[in-house]
C-alpha cells in the first residue's frame, strides 16, 4: 500500500480520543537512540565532510564521533533521566545488545522500554530481506530483556511500501516513522491487525536542530520550551504528546546535556505533565 492509503486523513484526530487519566494534562515522550555503526560501511551520518570530498573507508573520525556517544555521552543522558526518575524508550539497533552490553544493560536494569530500531543501523530501503532483519531485531531484543518490543522506529524514519506489514506481521504494534500528529494515529497493514503510528518528532530531535540545521546548543532549549508551552495550553481541553529524541553523540556531549537538562526541569516544573514511554501511550490509546 502506499502511503495516503494507509492513513485516513482526519483534522481532529485528538477529538476522538479519551482523555488522559485524571491528573495527567500533557504527556512528554523521551527517546534516546542508540545504533551500531558498521565500520566496514559509509557512516549513518557525519559531522566532518571527507577530505577532497571523497568519502574513504574506514571513515574512523565520524565512526569516533558515534563512539563517543556509547562510551560517555549516553551515560550523561543516562545521569539526567535518572536524576529526574524518568524511564525513557531506548530506540535501539539489535545488534546494541551484543556489541554494547553495557550500555543496553544499564537501560535494561532501569526498566527503559526497548524499541526496536533495525538490526544495525541502516535504511530499511537497503536490506534484502526486510522481514527477516524485522524478526532479528525483535529476537535479540528479547533475548536480551525477556520481553518482545511491541514498538519500532526505522533507522532515518525509513520505510518501504511493505515495512508496515512485515512489522504486524512479526508482532510490532506501534511505530516512529508517521510523524503526522500531536497524538497516535491508526495505521493500515494487510493483514487487517492494527497499527499505531505514535508521534515521534523531526523538530525536537538533536539530529535536525544540531547537525543539519546547525543550530548554536541552546537551541534545543529554547524549541523545546516553545514547543511544550503552545501544546501544554492546548492539552486543556484535548489530548497532547510532546516527545523529544536524542542521540548520546550529540545531546550527550559536554557543551549541549545542560540544554537537555534545563528542558526536562522545565517540563517537570508544571502540573499534570506526565514522562511515558511508547508502550504506555500505546496502552492508553488502545484502552488497555
Amino acid at each position: 500500500m502506499l502511503p495516503a492509503e494507509r492513513l485516513v486523513y482526519q483534522a481532529h484526530a485528538a477529538q476522538k480520543l479519551q482523555p488522559f487519566p485524571e491528573g495527567v494534562r500533557l504527556v512528554v515522550w523521551p527517546i534516546v537512540n542508540v545504533e551500531y555503526w558498521d565500520i566496514a560501511r559509509a557512516m549513518a551520518r557525519s559531522v566532518l565532510p571527507p577530505p577532497m570530498g571523497q568519502p574513504r573507508l574506514p571513515d574512523i573520525p565520524n565512526w569516533g564521533w558515534h563512539e563517543y556517544g556509547m562510551r560517555r555521552g549516553f551515560w550523561r543522558l543516562k545521569d539526567a533521566l535518572d536524576a529526574r526518575a524518568i524511564i525513557p524508550t531506548l530506540a535501539i539497533n539489535g545488534y546494541v545488545c551484543e556489541a554494547y552490553p553495557d550500555v543496553a544493560g544499564a537501560a535494561r536494569e532501569a526498566g527503559w522500554e526497548f524499541m526496536g530500531h533495525s538490526y544495525k543501523q541502516a535504511p530499511m530501503h537497503d536490506l534484502d530481506d526486510q522481514a527477516a532483519e524485522i524478526k532479528k531485531t525483535g529476537d535479540a531484543i528479547r533475548a536480551f530483556t525477556g520481553k518482545a518490543p511491541v514498538g519500532w522506529l526505522g533507522p532515518g524514519l525509513t520505510e518501504t511500501e511493505d515495512t508496515l506489514d512485515h512489522l504486524s506481521d512479526a508482532g510490532f504494534e506501534y511505530v516512529g516513522d508517521w510523524v503526522v500528529d500531536d497524538v497516535p494515529v491508526e495505521l493500515r497493514t494487510a493483514s487487517g491487525k492494527p497499527m499505531a503510528g505514535l508521534p515521534y518528532t523531526l523538530e525536537l530531535n538533536d539530529i535536525s536542530i544540531m547537525m543539519i540545521q546547525n543550530h548554536p546548543a541552546d537551541e534545543f532549549e529554547k524549541r523545546c520550551r516553545d514547543q511544550f508551552e503552545r501544546l501544554y495550553d492546548e492539552a486543556e481541553t484535548e489530548p497532547r504528546i510532546l516527545s523529544v529524541a536524542v542521540h548520546p553523540y550529540i545531546s550527550g556531549v559536554p557543551h549541549r546535556i545542560k540544554y537537555y537538562e534545563r528542558a526536562f526541569d522545565l517540563f517537570s516544573s508544571k502540573p499534570g505533565v506526565a514522562f511515558w514511554t511508547g508502550e504506555q501511550i500505546l496502552n492508553w490509546y488502545r484502552c488497555r
